[in-house]
């Protein structure tokens, strides 16, 4: 790890390693300010040993307003917040920038539930969102770059190291170097130097206003993944003419524009790990300026790898610090096998952000929550706890209780950990999903849990036994429900056929009423095996209720798979090949015919079998995760650190 673990050196300021939280919405701030659970966010990530933290987006003028809970920085009332963070990082090594940020006609929601007047150079719709914006005024352009120079200078006021200009993800500076939407024909439009006049004009506003020792730089998409979007060597042309006025560039793939380039904001799982440093690498042949990338850099290896190869200066790792704070120290001190690594499921990281939620991850709840479960609570008296079932809500709860000092042993009736994210790992482009049972595993070995499977926990073991606390985290079954004629079709149930244990023939049909990753992969399984599938959701659209990015990457190569997605179809019943089905919303038949299979992913069964046995006994009963009622991995993991946390 010595190229990770090397400094950098810009503009006289020490950068103590290679890793980069790069700026990213938390939905933490109130009042539009920074507060003290963003505070606490960060102070954690700095105490981790992470080399540079770059605070999420601030709003440089009052039309920067693209959600209800972004940060401000348009008046001095940001500035004490803005300290705090910059102490926190400061007195662990860690460096501290700020974005500034307009989000031109990329608005995603209102302040008030009426819809805003966003501005942009010209009025170009985008297609994620379904605005049309005003084109803005010399005088507003002069106001918004005025605003990015007094914006900077509160944050050098507030002790922060530097600032990004956020010109990525197609937002306002990079509105104007498109010439796909920017067509204006003053000296802001028309020719590349003339598009190019406002991020000038940003630079030298900062400057002027706050100084030649404040680090200044820029996030650009090398390719924003859109029809109308900045292409590769238009961005390439934009950061050479640049060169040398700025000091860093930070790159990134995507646009928030389309639905296309949105989901490279943060890739899934489905993209290949540091899928954005080739054209990083691109970028450093061709300018002095110092090179960072972003992309899917989950685990520190890779990181290294990206470095030696010289393809970059610094490697951003947001989502592996979400996961992980302690990752860079972990990694310093060499105990590889100790970093809890990302997954990329979005689903409470990025999924929460979209949501209007702080942000956390469905790992490691304990990250968006450090002011309430930072620190483990000491124990008043050790207890033996007993844990029945050992998926991620079992084993959450059993590494935490352990790391406060509690006797743990964790039954598990199978003969391998991990419940449900078993299924998940075997369909396409979900394997990494497995990751958490690897994770959590190496959680519990740190924290001293005795692990026992193959056993059921039954009240005869509790009573032999004689726990003080039972933690029951039994998990669920597949729902069948009422299907019409079942007897007379081959109806089997998603489970089956993620395990490869029925023969589905030539044509099936999905019944999913989930809406989640469960429908969709099985779809992707089936049409890659040369199935007919048809995917029926009990929905607006497949993968309703998973992240936006992971759905719409999905439905995309479910598209090209030629898939038939049928929405708002209600399951009603089957016979022989004939599967039927009713509209969702006026009750009309839909009658799909030449089916071999149907697939039955109706939702899942709580098993608390466990539960009703314990009914009236004596010890400390906890239900947790889908033996309460079946939800997702998330909120499993979430209350075993609940439970395990009080304990």
């Amino acid at each position: 790890m010595k190229h990770l673990f090397s400094p950098l050196v810009i503009r006289g300021k020490t950068i103590k390693n290679r890793i980069l939280s790069t700026g990213h919405d938390t939905t933490m701030p109130t009042d539009s300010l920074p507060n003290d659970r963003l505070v606490a966010y960060h102070k954690a990530r700095a105490e981790g040993g992470v080399g540079l933290i770059i605070v999420q987006v601030a709003g440089v003028h009052d039309s920067a307003r693209y959600t209800t809970h972004v940060l401000m920085a348009t008046t001095d009332d940001c500035i004490p917040g803005y300290r705090k963070i910059a102490q926190v990082c400061h007195a662990n090594g860690t460096t501290v920038f700020g974005q500034l940020f307009h989000p031109g006609r990329e608005v995603m929601e209102s302040q008030d539930g009426t819809a805003p007047v966003a501005y942009a150079p010209s009025a170009v719709p985008n297609e994620r969102f379904h605005v049309m914006p005003r084109p803005l005024s010399k005088r507003m352009i002069r106001e918004i770059i005025d605003g990015y120079g007094s914006a900077a200078r509160r944050l050098r006021d507030a002790g922060l190291d530097g600032v990004e200009i956020v010109a990525s993800h197609g937002y306002l500076p990079a509105q104007f170097l498109n010439p796909r939407v920017n067509l204006r024909e003053d000296e802001y439009g028309g020719s590349f130097e003339n598009r190019l006049r406002f991020i000038r004009e940003i630079i030298a506003a900062i400057r002027r206003e706050a100084g030649e020792d404040l680090i200044v730089g820029m996030r650009i998409s090398g390719d924003e993944k859109d029809y109308a979007g900045l292409q590769d060597g238009e961005a390439l042309e934009a950061m050479q003419a640049l060169d040398g006025q700025l000091d860093f560039y930070n790159i990134v793939a995507g646009s928030s524009a389309s639905f296309g380039g949105a989901i490279h904001i943060a890739a899934p799982m489905a993209f290949e790990h540091g899928y954005v440093a080739p054209f990083a690498a691109a970028a450093k042949a061709r300018v002095m300026t110092p090179i960072f990338v972003a992309g899917r850099i989950n685990q520190p290896q890779d990181a290294e790898k990206i470095l030696a190869s010289g393809q970059t200066d610094m490697v951003g790792m947001t989502r592996a610090l979400i996961c992980d704070p302690e990752m860079p120290a972990k990694a310093e001190a060499g105990k590889l096998d100790d970093v809890r690594a990302c997954i990329a499921c979005n689903q409470a990281c990025i999924g929460h952000f979209h949501l209007g939620y702080p942000i956390s991850c469905i790992q490691h709840p304990e990250t968006g929550r450090e002011l309430t479960y930072g620190q483990r609570k000491p124990i008043a008296r050790k207890k033996r706890i007993l844990i029945a079932g050992g998926g991620p809500g079992g084993m959450k709860a059993a590494a935490v209780a352990a790391e406060r000092g509690h006797d743990v042993t964790l039954y598990e009736a199978s003969e391998r950990l991990g419940g449900q994210a078993l299924l998940a790992q075997l369909l396409p482009t979900r394997a990494e999903f497995g990751g958490i049972i690897t994770n959590l595993t190496r959680e519990m070995e740190l924290a001293g849990v005795k692990v026992v499977t193959r056993t059921k926990v039954t009240r005869a073991l509790i009573d032999e036994l004689k726990p003080d606390a039972v933690i029951v985290a039994t998990g669920a079954k597949p729902r069948l429900g009422e299907i019409e004629g079942i007897e007379t079709g081959h109806v089997v149930n998603a489970w089956q056929v993620i395990r490869n244990e029925v023969n589905v023939g030539t044509s099936v049909v999905i019944a999913d009423w989930r809406c989640d990753w469960i429908g969709m992969g099985i779809a992707e399984k089936l049409a890659r095996s040369g199935c007919r599938v048809r995917l029926a959701v009990d929905g607006y659209m497949p993968g309703q209720r998973i992240h936006q990015y992971v759905r719409d990457q999905w439905w995309g190569e479910l598209q090209k798979l030629n898939v038939e997605i049928i929405p708002l179809a209600r399951l009603y019943g089957v016979d022989g090949d004939t599967v039927y089905l009713q509209h969702a919303t006026n009750g009309e038949p839909i009658v799909l015919e030449g089916v071999d299979t149907l697939v039955a992913s109706l939702g899942h069964e709580r098993v608390d079998a466990l539960a009703d046995e314990l009914e009236g006994w004596a010890g400390e009963l906890h239900l947790i995760g889908d033996c309460l009622t079946p939800r997702t991995a998330e909120e499993a993991v979430f209350e075993g650190l609940k439970v395990a946390a009080e304990i």
